[in-house]
């Protein structure tokens, strides 16, 4: 009888022993695995004097590492770690070896760059103007480089997002207008503008290349898209309401009925444009992006949008709404409406003065 029991309790100590490697096992799997599928950039900088511990948290807020705290006690195990100074260009794909790797070697440290983040949202000539203060290029050269009709076909060869006939029209300001990324980038101090350039594009190719088939389904051509994109980005106060927002833009364009968005009058303004106020009261604006006087979608892209925007154009909700309106007295909320009676009411209520 004892020794039965004995035979048990040694099978359940084992059974436990199994069970404690094998959650070790995968735990030590889990936070040495990659955080993501390898889509996804982030530069990580690491400043003179900076310590490890500090790096790790950087580097998990990024989100390119799983815990600061297992990665700390990960390197103890491991020799000859160092980190350099610089700026590093980083992908979730990567997992906590090859980031600790990649750390240690030197050659990977861009000291010679700079961090320029590109919010969503941004027209174009902001994006001109933020690469000028941190780059030797003025606003004025990037806009002009961008609107070289040879630079516009050479871009339009390499990537396939881009159609020369579409990008190449007399009406737009900035012809690259809704196709340069939002996105922080690391740029050499040094870089050309058509290294500059093809940074911003080859980004927005990350998200194209993600959604491909979602554009290849689609009633609109990839330009189209790119504008409509533009224009739920510019209405949209926060990333949940874009998808509705996208489906009310759907609903009027398949029913004949005109965009009516002030936020294309914004851009009809362009260099008059102060005030989001000055959208509502100048709808009578002679311009092609003005789409309370023509139909369909505006002339072209009018800001960069980011990927949030692009999900919702390509996968919109279906809903049955003609009419939104924001609370921009209060705390954004986008209220929706079936009828033009509904829509004044809401109007009214939210003092929005239409």
């Amino acid at each position: 009888m004892r020794k039965k029991k004995g035979k048990i309790v040694l099978i359940f100590v084992l059974i436990l022993l199994i069970a404690l490697v094998l959650s070790s096992l995968f735990y030590i799997f889990k936070n040495t695995s990659a955080c993501g599928d390898g889509k996804k950039q982030e530069v990580l900088v690491i400043e003179e004097g900076e310590s490890f511990d500090q790096v790790l948290q950087n580097l998990e807020e990024l989100n390119l590492i799983h815990s600061k705290e297992f990665a700390s006690l990960y390197v103890k195990f491991k020799s000859n770690i160092q980190y350099y100074a610089g700026n590093y260009t980083l992908n979730d794909g990567m997992n906590l070896n090859e980031i600790l790797n990649f750390l240690n070697d030197s050659s990977n440290a861009t000291k010679e760059s700079v961090t320029i983040t590109i919010p969503e949202g941004k027209w174009a000539k902001e994006i001109a103007e933020i690469l000028s203060q941190q780059l030797d290029y003025s606003k004025e050269e990037i806009i002009a480089y961008w609107n070289d009709e040879t630079n516009l076909k050479e871009w339009c060869n390499t990537y396939e997002f881009l159609n020369f006939d579409d990008i190449n029209q007399s009406v737009y300001k900035i012809k690259l207008e809704g196709y340069l990324f939002p996105e922080t980038y690391s740029i050499e101090k040094d870089a050309t503008l058509d290294a500059i350039t093809r940074t911003l594009l080859n980004q927005f190719d990350v998200m194209y290349q993600e959604y491909k088939d979602d554009f290849k389904n689609s009633d609109y051509s990839i330009h189209q898209m790119v504008t409509l994109a533009s224009v739920v980005q510019f209405e949209s106060g926060y990333a949940k309401d874009m998808p509705t927002i996208a489906g009310v833009f759907y609903n009027r364009l398949n029913n004949g009925m005109k965009m009516q968005s002030s936020v294309t009058v914004c851009y009809a303004l362009y260099d008059e444009f102060n005030d989001p106020k000055d959208c509502e009261v100048q709808t009578d604006i002679d311009s092609p992006y003005n789409t309370y006087l023509y139909d369909g979608l505006p002339a072209g892209p009018i800001l960069n949008a980011g990927k949030d925007a692009f999900y919702a154009v390509l996968n919109p909700e279906e809903n049955d709404y003609f009419y939104f309106a924001a609370d921009i007295h209060g705390d954004g909320k986008v209220y929706y409406s079936k009828t033009y009676e509904e829509h004044l009411q809401i109007c009214e209520e939210l003092n929005l003065g239409l």
